[in-house]
């Protein structure tokens, strides 16, 4: 029986089209390891791997182990944005706020 950590993964992998290849491409894991983590019925992966996982499937580490919530709310979301903002390159950054910039003239 998957824990709600496993179901949380799945959920919002599916969400984002994404294959279980995909997945575990993107956060440097194996097919099998994903595979565990959304159908063992008690998975024990390291912080670093939940917060690749978090960070691919835009949502925060902390959602992903909270088992009261059971679909990332907007702070969720934002925060995962804020989190990716702050790895981005100068240069992107700048790209974001010239679009809010533009946004903000409308």
């Amino acid at each position: 029986m998957p824990s709600p950590l496993g179901d949380k993964i799945r959920m919002l992998r599916k969400q984002k089209k994404l294959s279980l290849d995909q997945l575990a491409e993107r956060t440097d894991s194996s097919k099998s390891y994903i595979w565990e983590l959304e159908n063992k019925d008690d998975p024990k992966p390291s912080a670093e791997k939940i917060g690749k996982i978090a960070a691919v499937l835009e949502v925060t580490a902390e959602f992903l182990l909270t088992e009261a919530t059971t679909t990332p709310d907007e702070a969720v979301v934002d925060e995962a944005f804020f989190r990716k903002y702050k790895t981005m390159s100068e240069p992107d950054k700048k790209k974001i706020r010239k679009i809010l910039d533009a946004w903000d003239d409308e």
